[in-house]
C-alpha cells in the first residue's frame, strides 16, 4: 500500500484534507466517496511533501510529535497485540485511530515495511525524529524475547511517566517565567514612554537633581534612543551563547554549571537520577543487556558530565566491577541511590530497586518544585515592586524638592 495526502470537500461543503493509505489514487477516491468526501486533489505522500516544502506552512513549526502522542499509540498497539491480533493488523487498526499527521505517516511507513518482512525495530529506525534509540532497542528486545506486547506496555508507562515529569517542571516554571517577562515589559514601557515625559519637567528648573534621578534619566535616554540596539545586542548575546554551548568545551562547562547552580542544581540532579533509574529499570526489565542499557541510558540523560560518569561506569562493569561502585566514586549520585543499587545487585532485584529509586525521586522532585515556585513568586514580586518603587521614588523626590523650593 502507498500513503496519499488528499484534499476535498465533505458533505457539509467544508474543505477537508488528510493522509490515508490505499492501493492507489483511484481506490482512495472510491473509499473517500463512500465517506462523503469529494476529492479535489490526491498526491502520493512523497510528492505531497515536496509540494508542501515549497509552501510556507507556519503550522509545521508548532506541530511536533510529542512523547505523550507516542505513548498513547504505543499503549494502543500493546493492547491490540495482547488480544492476539497479528502485528500488521494491529498496526493498521492503531493507525486508523491516529490524528497526528507526522506520527500517522511514521507508523504507516513502518507497517508497510513490516508487511514486507522487515522487523518492527528496523522499520522504526527509519524515523529517528519520532522514535528514540531507547524506544527502538526496547522493541528489538521484545521481538527477540517474544514478549513484544509486554515490552510495549512497559514502554508506554515509561513514556507517560517521562511526559508527566516534563509537564510538571514546565508547568511549575511557566507562571514565574510569565511574571518575569511581563515585569520586564512593564519596566521597559515605563523607561521608554513614561519616564522621559515626567522627567522633562525638570528641564525648566535650575535645581540640581539627586544622583539616583540622574542615573534614571540616563538609563531612560538609553532605552528610548537605543532600544533597537539593545535588542540587537541581546539577540547577538543569545546567539553567541548558544554557539558556545554547542561546542564540546562549552557544553561541558555549561552542564557542570547547571549541576552546581543554586536552587536549580539540586533539582537538575534529582531529575537526572530519576530518569537514569527509570530508564535503566525499564530497559533491563525488557531484556536489554546491561552494557547496552547503560549506553542508551547515558544518551538520554541530557548532561555531558553525568554521561561521562555513566560511560566510566560502563567501562568498570565491563572489567567485572559492580554498577554501584563506580557511581559512588564519581560523587555525582546521592549516597542513598548508590546504596539502593548495591542492595538490588546483591539481592538480584536491581530492576525493582531502580524503579523504587525513580518513584522516590519523582515525589521529591514534585515537592521541590512546589517549594521553589512558592519562593520564586514572592521574590519576583519583591524585585519588580522594588524596581517600580525605585523609579517612582527617583521621580517623586525631585518633584517634592522643587515644590518646597517654589514655596
Amino acid at each position: 500500500m502507498a500513503v496519499f495526502a488528499y484534499r476535498g470537500i465533505n458533505a457539509a461543503g467544508k474543505a477537508v484534507k488528510g493522509v490515508r493509505d490505499a492501493e492507489n489514487a483511484k481506490a482512495l477516491r472510491l473509499v473517500l466517496r463512500k465517506d462523503g468526501v469529494l476529492v479535489t486533489e490526491v498526491l502520493e505522500e512523497s510528492a505531497a511533501r515536496v509540494k508542501n516544502a515549497k509552501e510556507i506552512d507556519f503550522a509545521k513549526y508548532f506541530r511536533r510529535v510529542s512523547v505523550l502522542d507516542v505513548a498513547v499509540a504505543t499503549r494502543q498497539l500493546a493492547v491490540l497485540l495482547r488480544s492476539g491480533i497479528p502485528l500488521v493488523e494491529a498496526l493498521t487498526a492503531m493507525i486508523d485511530q491516529l490524528e497526528q499527521p507526522e506520527l500517522k505517516f511514521a507508523f504507516t511507513q513502518t507497517r508497510d515495511k513490516v508487511n514486507e518482512g522487515t522487523s518492527l525495530a528496523e522499520a522504526l529506525r527509519a524515523h529517528p525524529k519520532v522514535f528514540s534509540n531507547l524506544y527502538i532497542n526496547m522493541v528489538a528486545a521484545g521481538e527477540a524475547s517474544g514478549t513484544l506486547d509486554v515490552v510495549l506496555g512497559r514502554l508506554a508507562e515509561f513514556l507517560e511517566s517521562q511526559s508527566k515529569l516534563t509537564s510538571k517542571v514546565a508547568g511549575a516554571l511557566a507562571y514565574p517565567a510569565f511574571m518575569m517577562v511581563m515585569g520586564m515589559v512593564v519596566i521597559s514601557v515605563m523607561m521608554i514612554v513614561v519616564v522621559p515625559k515626567v522627567t522633562g519637567i525638570f528641564d525648566n528648573f535650575k535645581q540640581a537633581l539627586p544622583w539616583y534621578t540622574q542615573v534614571l534619566i540616563v538609563v531612560s535616554n538609553i532605552f528610548a534612543g537605543y532600544w533597537w540596539l539593545l535588542l540587537i545586542l541581546l539577540g547577538g548575546a543569545i546567539y553567541l551563547f548558544r554557539r558556545w554551548r554547542d561546542t564540546e568545551a562549552g557544553r561541558k562547562k555549561w552542564d557542570l554549571f547547571v549541576l552546581k547552580a543554586p536552587m536549580f542544581g539540586k533539582l537538575m540532579v534529582m531529575i537526572a537520577v530519576s530518569r537514569f533509574a527509570r530508564t535503566l529499570s525499564t530497559l533491563l526489565s525488557s531484556g536489554v543487556p546491561l552494557l547496552s542499557a547503560m549506553e542508551i541510558t547515558r544518551n538520554v540523560l541530557g548532561n555531558t558530565e553525568l554521561a561521562r560518569v555513566i560511560e566510566e561506569a560502563r567501562t568498570s562493569i565491563r572489567e567485572g566491577e559492580s554498577i554501584a561502585a563506580p557511581l559512588k566514586r564519581s560523587g555525582r549520585f546521592p549516597p542513598i541511590v548508590t546504596h539502593m543499587i548495591a542492595i538490588g545487585e546483591r539481592s538480584g532485584q536491581l530492576e525493582e530497586m531502580l524503579e523504587n529509586v525513580a518513584s522516590a525521586y519523582d515525589n521529591q522532585i514534585e515537592s521541590r518544585i512546589t517549594i521553589m515556585t512558592s519562593l520564586l513568586e514572592p521574590i519576583m514580586i519583591v524585585v519588580m515592586g522594588g524596581l517600580s518603587g525605585g523609579i517612582a521614588f527617583s521621580i517623586l523626590m525631585p518633584l517634592m524638592q522643587i515644590n518646597e523650593f517654589v514655596q
